[in-house]
This record gives C-alpha cells, structure tokens and sequence, in this order.
C-alpha cells in the first residue's frame, strides 16, 4: 500500500507544533531547576538542568524535520502562509508566542543563577548550553537552506534572516551563559547581554 506524504505546509506546521510543545517542557524543566537549585538540591538540580538539554535537543530535531521539503515547495506554499491573508501580522514570527516570550523571561530570570552556578552543575550546564546552540544553528540551517543567507526576514523588513538569527542566537547565549565559558569570543559583541536581544 503506496501512503501519500503530508503536504510541506502540513509538515511545516505539525513539526512547528512539535517545536513548542518541547519548549513548553523546557520552560516547566527549568523552573524545577531553578526551584531544586534554590534549596540547594544540586543533584536535582543537574537532572532538571539535563532534562532541559534534551528538549532542547528534541526541539532542534522538530524545527530540522518541519523543514524536510523542496525549497519550491517552501516558496510556493509555505512562506505565502504566514503572510497575510493567511495570518493577521505583516510581521509573522515564532517570536509572537507566547512559548518564546515566557522562556525568555525566563532565562532573563536566571541569568545571574547561570553566572553563579556551583562547580557541581559546571557539566550539566555546558550540556545544556551545547544543546542550545545545536538547536540555533538547526534554525539557522533551515532558514537558510529555503530562503537563502541574503533573504529579508518575516519579522524585520530591514534585515536579512540569517544574520538576524545568529544575532539572536548571540543575545540567547549571553543569558544562559553570561561566562561565556561555551560560547566563541567573537559572539559577545553582538548581542547586548542584559536583555539577550541583537544589538543594534
């Protein structure tokens, strides 16, 4: 029996939802971690902070997978999908969620945790910083395989995408690892690090 695949705008939805529903258990992962680290539970602790790496994983392989299709398929179906009149926003964008503005607050929240984490959780953390820059630079892949390193972004008009996203991906990465122990040297000016957002 010859199953007809999903068409590339059910594929890009499904495995969007996919997305957030991990970042909805990284959100619940780290609040655990940050209540365990309070009591001074550190073995707990480092299980919330490994399970937070795991969906942070899981979430890369959602956003690789929404993008498992032709770059026509994307042009002609998918990107005119989150335009209007399909959407309400000229400016559509995964940072509208709510999923994206709560774990934000919350990584905000837990900066000076991350810069002052017992020596105990050092690996775990690093675990969970690698995973987040797997899944930045999934994101950063997909975008550019369909739109290409020059494309205008949804949300920014003026901007290109991909330079965009490695800018966020900057600004995320100063909040969950203000040291900057995992992250290259050259990053830390691109973001402004009290806010994780691009610097401008």
């Amino acid at each position: 029996m010859t199953r007809t695949p999903p068409a590339p705008r059910e594929i890009w939805r499904e495995f969007h939802w996919a997305f957030f529903i991990d970042v909805q258990g990284l959100i619940l992962a780290l609040r655990r971690f940050a209540l365990t680290l309070d009591r001074g539970e550190i073995a707990a602790a480092e299980v919330e902070l490994d399970a937070a790496a795991e969906l942070m994983d899981a979430s890369a392989a959602a956003m690789r997978l929404a993008g498992a299709f032709p770059r026509a398929d994307y042009e002609a179906e998918v990107r005119p999908s989150m335009a209007p009149p399909h959407v309400r926003s000229d400016g559509f964008s995964g940072l509208m969620s709510w999923e994206h503005g709560a774990l934000i607050n919350l990584w905000r929240g837990l900066r000076p945790r991350f810069a002052a984490l017992p020596e105990a959780l050092a690996p775990a953390h690093a675990r969970f910083v690698a995973a987040y820059g797997r899944m930045a630079e999934g994101h950063v892949q997909v975008c550019a395989r369909f739109v290409g390193e020059e494309a205008q972004s949804l949300r920014y008009d003026d901007r290109a995408a991909i330079p965009t996203l490695r800018r966020f991906a900057a600004g995320r990465l100063s909040l969950i690892d203000p040291a900057g122990t995992a992250r290259p040297a050259a990053d830390d000016a691109s973001a402004d690090a009290s806010t994780g957002e691009p610097a401008r």
